[in-house]
């Protein structure tokens, strides 16, 4: 079969939805392989604070990119989609249908879009980028680039550092607003699979419940333990790995700066506000082929599975 016929299952939401749990479910019922999309568990220092599958999921259904990368290393959307697109063609050769979960939706759409033709970015103007914005914050660091380049700041979100720093680098190494090339053609995508989309979009208070639970429940099972040990690594502080949801938190109060309470209270509020991020990238930029409101997921996740099951089936069956 000509890989542009080849199925691959997209599926997508906000943290603490119920992704990973329906995502196995089909898995074990299409006899698939669960790929991750999520920027942080490709790193395999967090499992707990990043909720990655557990040794036990993991036995039940193939998992690909889940602890694969080291946390001093860095993982562009280029680089995770190049991973991606190999894992996809290693379940196709195995007979099995690969499934993409998470939630950072732009490494899909990296995926299966294309990215723009960036030019790679020396390493001293992205570490001097990335220096800066530590030294001054977000907001001031927001209000420098929106003097400089209005259009790419319009774009971005104050408290996304990660794309803050980004436009900055684009913009000191090429002269050009990262705007710019955005708007160019993207260079041809690394997968050129038939896509079935399934996005996840629950109650706004529930899934606040929801996430405001499971940070208590991450700290319960040894968060704390793995941020003790991810600090006693003294990685450079602009890794990924180290401003993960709940780590800069948990840090402080490892620190004794902020007791536990007010720890958990920060990091469930940073979740809160990545959702918050997350559904609206998903609403604006992500087609669904299949859009679940449910939260029930975590809860019942055979039964939904089976539902959609159903309609993925139907899907196959058009190729």
């Amino acid at each position: 079969m000509s890989e542009s016929f080849s199925p691959l299952i997209l599926l997508a939401g906000p943290t603490a939805s119920g992704k990973s749990s329906l995502a196995l479910a089909l898995a074990e019922a299409l006899d698939g392989t669960v790929i991750n999309a999520d920027s942080m568990q490709v790193y395999r220092d967090l499992r707990i604070l990043t909720a990655r599958p557990t040794p036990a999921e993991e036995g039940r259904a193939p998992h690909r990119l889940y602890g694969v990368l080291d946390g001093n290393d860095v993982c562009s959307a280029a680089r995770w989609a190049d991973m991606a697109a190999e894992a996809a063609r290693e379940a196709w050769a195995a007979g099995r249908l690969p499934i993409l979960v998470g939630g950072t939706g732009f490494y899909m759409q990296a995926l299966t879009e294309g990215l723009a033709a960036v030019p790679d970015i020396p390493p001293d103007i992205r570490a001097a980028a990335r220096a800066r914005l530590d030294e001054i914050g977000n907001a001031a660091f927001h209000d420098a680039l929106a003097a400089r380049d209005p259009e790419m700041a319009a774009r971005l979100d104050p408290g996304n550092s990660q794309r803050l720093a980004r436009a900055w680098e684009v913009l000191e190494a090429t002269g050009r607003s990262l705007a710019w090339w955005q708007d160019q053609p993207p260079a041809p995508p690394p997968l050129t699979a038939r896509t079935f989309s399934i996005v996840l979009d629950p109650d706004r208070d529930a899934l606040r419940t929801a996430i405001d639970a499971r940070f208590v429940a991450m700290v319960e099972a040894g968060a704390r333990d793995e941020v003790r040990a991810l600090l006693a690594r003294t990685l450079p502080p602009d890794r990924s790995v180290m401003k993960a949801v709940g780590v800069p938190d948990l840090a402080a109060h490892l620190r004794g700066e902020i007791d536990l309470a007010t720890a958990i209270a920060r990091a469930q509020a940073a979740s809160r506000q990545y959702a918050k991020r997350q559904r609206t990238w998903l609403r604006h930029r992500m087609r669904a082929d299949l859009m679940l409101p449910s939260l029930q997921i975590a809860q019942q996740p055979e039964r939904l599975a089976a539902e959609t099951k159903t309609f993925v089936r139907r899907f196959l069956l058009t190729g």
